[in-house]
C-alpha cells in the first residue's frame, strides 16, 4: 500500500495514518467518532485517477482525513469507474477494519461513502454498487450524504 496525504499532517504510510487515527480519537474521548473511506475517480485523456480518501469525523467538530492517488494507464466506462471506486473503498475498508481489531480501535467500523446517486448517470448503478458494499458488511451512504468520496476525494483528484 502506497503513502497516504494529509493536508495538515504531510506524507505518511499505512502505519503512521493508524498511529494518527488513534491519537485523535483518543485525544478527545467526549466526542463521537466515525471512520469514513470513500473514492473518487476522474477519467483523463489516456488514464484514471482514483482518489481514496479516509476521514475521521469527530462529529460536531471537524476531524482529520488522509488521501491515498492511484493512476491507471486504461480508461474505463463509467460502469468500470464506480465498481473500481467502489472496489478500491471497500479494500481499504477491510484493511482497516482488520488493522482496528488488533491495536484497540475495534468499536469503530468503517463506513463507505460512494459516488452515486439518485440523480445522474449512477442511478441505475445503486442497487448493485449498494449490494457490494453491504455483502462486505459494511454501512454505507450514497450522494448527497457521501462526503467522503463527493467532496473529501473529489477534492483530490
Amino acid at each position: 500500500m502506497g503513502k497516504f496525504n494529509s493536508p495538515s499532517l504531510g506524507l505518511l504510510d499505512y502505519d503512521g495514518v493508524i498511529k494518527k487515527i488513534a491519537e485523535y480519537i483518543k485525544s478527545d474521548t467526549n466526542f463521537k467518532h466515525k471512520v469514513i473511506v470513500g473514492t473518487d475517480s476522474e477519467a483523463r485523456k489516456t488514464n484514471v485517477d482514483f482518489v481514496t480518501a479516509v476521514i475521521v469525523h469527530r462529529i460536531g467538530k471537524g476531524g482529520i482525513y488522509f488521501w491515498q492517488k492511484n493512476n491507471s494507464p486504461k480508461t474505463f466506462s463509467i460502469q468500470e469507474r464506480i465498481a473500481k471506486e467502489t472496489q478500491f473503498s471497500i479494500e481499504l475498508a477491510w484493511k482497516l477494519r482488520d488493522t482496528f481489531q488488533h491495536n484497540g480501535l475495534s468499536g469503530y467500523e468503517p463506513e463507505v461513502h460512494l459516488d452515486i446517486g439518485e440523480d445522474g448517470k449512477t442511478r441505475d448503478m445503486i442497487k448493485w454498487v449498494t449490494g457490494m458494499v453491504l455483502g462486505n458488511g459494511f454501512e454505507f451512504k450514497i450522494k448527497p450524504d457521501s462526503f467522503g468520496a463527493s467532496k473529501i476525494a473529489d477534492r483530490h483528484t
